[in-house]
């Protein structure tokens, strides 16, 4: 590491109780002083009138958060990873947005790719101290052989912590396009990408804890980018899960169904379809349409990168 960037992340350091004691998600709302003498249902009443401003918020964002997905969609599109970075509750969000494509898509683990300060224990115990070290989120970042046709996401709400920007700066180093998630305005994390997203959600019901309103807005906005960008690389079919891996007897179920809706088929016909597919819904939506065998579906899935929709055109997907 260079002297210059050790004498930055040195000043970062001295600088960082004056930056928290700003940040809007850290202030301290005088309305809510007697929060603790509140009755129950007042508190639940309080909490859910707060969370009902997040859907707001992440909509006014919408024009980065399309930004950041175009990129997304031009890096997978080109055989690279989305990997997300965080520390403590982003960490821990990513993890599950980034476990939860693997059954939805059909995509392989190594497709969306969370990246835990403290590694996979702290996302079930917390390790805090972690986050203060920017060489460390460097190092994992690292770690994972980044490079150009990566996206990496850092995400952490108050937009300045260390693991998070040494992450970033590594993934800039190796060529990756990057894309910053904060809940504040003007921060170092969206200084310091290529593709800023700021949801703004103003202080919390108690002071600092961006577990709530932040770290909803953090889920939203990762659902929106994952799920925006599988629909954009053609895995699904209109808004039918049609990569879900049918690994039990509910995801066998949805299989059926989404079979059943695209196509129109019986259900013996929909069902012996998947037994021909190995339970892949796609697969057997694109014999029953096409009239083919699960061996010549899957050369035109593989012809098309996996578009059901590249094959059968841009009619609705309803029979």
């Amino acid at each position: 590491m260079n002297n210059s960037y050790s004498a930055q992340k040195a000043a970062d350091r001295r600088e960082a109780p004056a930056d928290l004691d700003r940040l809007e998600t850290e202030q301290s709302r005088p309305d809510l002083a007697d929060l603790d003498l509140r009755s129950t249902r007042e508190l639940v009443a309080q909490i859910a009138a707060e969370d009902a401003l997040v859907p707001a918020a992440t909509a006014a964002a919408g024009e980065a958060i399309t930004a950041a997905v175009d990129a997304v969609v031009d890096r997978l599109g080109r055989g690279g990873r989305l990997i997300y970075v965080g520390a403590g509750t982003p960490g821990r969000l990513a993890g599950v947005d980034a476990a939860e494509c693997v059954p939805t898509f059909g995509v392989a683990p190594e497709l969306v790719v969370a990246l835990m300060a403290g590694g996979p224990a702290a996302l079930v115990s917390a390790v805090e101290g972690i986050e203060d070290d920017p060489d460390a989120g460097a190092a994992d970042l690292q770690g994972l052989s980044v490079g150009e046709l990566d996206a990496v996401v850092g995400i952490a709400a108050s937009g300045r912590t260390p693991y998070v920007l040494g992450a970033i700066t590594a993934a800039r180093a190796a060529g990756a396009v990057t894309i910053g998630l904060s809940n504040n305005p003007g921060t170092l994390l969206s200084a310091a990408v290529d593709f800023p997203i700021e949801v703004l959600t103003g202080p919390e019901v108690i002071a600092g804890s961006t577990r709530l309103k932040a770290g909803t807005a953090q889920k939203l906005v990762l659902n929106a980018i994952s799920t925006a960008a599988m629909i954009r690389l053609g895995k699904t079919y209109g808004n039918l899960m049609v990569d879900v891996k049918a690994t039990n007897g509910k995801l066998r179920q949805r299989a059926l169904r989404i079979v059943l809706e695209a196509t129109g088929a019986s259900p013996a016909e929909a069902a012996g379809a998947l037994e021909a597919s190995g339970w892949h819904a796609k697969t057997a939506i694109v014999m029953l349409l096409n009239g083919v065998d699960a061996a010549e579906a899957r050369r035109l899935l593989e012809e098309h990168s996996g578009s059901v929709r590249a094959i059968l055109g841009t009619a609705p997907a309803r029979p």
